[in-house]
């Protein structure tokens, strides 16, 4: 079976998002062999769950063996798995449901024997609860907390690996499903003044004993790099900013985007139409806010983004009016998922330096 003959939506998930998968712990086997399988983009939920279960049996394997590290592993890939069957997959909102409630489930399973441990937290958030995933490094008392901020249909079940560069540095993550995101994407819509997520946020940091509340940076990448300079121009608590592959304005070339990206959009936006959802992709803009943002900033983009081009990330950064460090990578992706090594390390050392003053 020739490219040719696969559904274009297929053509583009197995020519973009094996970088992104494979960075965020996919085994590149599982992602060839499902790409080489699948032919309608109407299977893909189907075929990433099927994969997923695979991974979910092991860690059942390793519980019954009472192998914790082995559950952490297995059951944090099989959860990764579930996730990605229902990324960028509105077309059937119940086969969405089911992946992401076997998500959730094996992510609770693996929290808890994760090296360090995690665990799922709630904070409130305009009488309702937004879902996180706390992290603490072992061996110290009070730690700064970085709050990283996921993407346009990402989700706190996705950034493990990354919360591993902080933790190994002395420095707590907390990663929230906000708006329009993870278990929130249900009954919450996107929204853009994302300074009404992060200010509730460090409140309930501030309330914790076990972590430094008043020592809190952001971290953002695609949508979410847009969600963290938003809201490091607006609560002055926010000690530093890092913003990856992110936005300048969100409807800028609407029309250009991939149809995929535009639909989600939508649905995550609770929006009922396409005119609708571009209206609100309008709000999610930097200009005039950028230039309120004095904390340090590290701005991060890919000479290949064609989605958040450098451009944009040019602009934030110069804007700003902190101290400032712009690094476009040659030869990045989105997000240069394919360069991470490029960024992960130095994002989270640069954090760490900032938060240990």
């Amino acid at each position: 079976m020739t490219d040719s003959n696969k559904d274009p939506l297929v053509q583009l998930a197995v020519a973009h998002f094996a970088a992104r998968y494979e960075a965020n712990g996919v085994i590149a086997a599982d992602f060839r062999a499902i790409g080489e399988k699948l032919t309608t983009w109407d299977g893909w939920c189907a075929a990433w769950s099927e994969a997923a279960a695979r991974h979910e049996e092991l860690g059942d394997k390793a519980a019954s063996a009472d192998d914790r590290p082995g559950m952490g592993e297995h059951y944090a890939r099989a959860a990764l798995y579930y996730h990605y069957a229902k990324y960028l997959f509105v077309r059937d909102l119940d086969q969405v449901r089911a992946a992401h409630a076997k998500a959730l489930a094996c992510h609770a399973r693996a929290l808890p024997h994760m090296s360090p441990p995690a665990e799922r937290v709630e904070i409130p958030y305009e009488g309702k609860v937004l879902a996180a995933v706390l992290r603490r490094p072992s061996g110290v008392e009070k730690p700064p907390v970085a709050i990283l901020l996921t993407g346009l249909d990402s989700a706190k079940e996705e950034m493990d690996s990354f919360t591993t560069q902080f933790v190994s540095r002395g420095v707590a993550t907390l990663v929230i499903d906000g708006p329009g995101q993870g278990e929130a994407e249900y009954t919450i819509p996107i929204r853009h003044d994302y300074e009404h997520v992060i200010t509730p946020a460090i409140d309930w940091l501030e309330s914790r004993d076990d972590v430094d509340g008043r020592r809190v940076a952001l971290l953002g990448i695609s949508l979410g790099g847009y969600y963290a300079p938003r809201a490091a121009a607006f609560e002055p608590r926010v000690r530093a900013c890092v913003s990856i592959g992110a936005p300048y304005d969100w409807s800028d070339n609407w029309e250009g985007k991939p149809f995929l990206t535009r639909e989600v959009f939508r649905v995550r936006s609770h929006s009922a139409t396409a005119e609708e959802a571009r209206a609100k992709a309008a709000l999610l803009s930097l200009a005039g806010v950028a230039e309120r943002i004095a904390c340090p900033l590290y701005v991060v983009g890919g000479s290949r983004d064609m989605l958040c081009t450098p451009a944009e990330q040019a602009r934030l950064a110069r804007e700003a009016r902190g101290e400032t460090i712009l690094d476009i990578i040659e030869g990045g992706d989105h997000v240069c998922h394919n360069k991470h090594y490029m960024y992960r390390p130095q994002t989270a050392a640069w954090i760490a330096a900032r938060l240990a003053r």
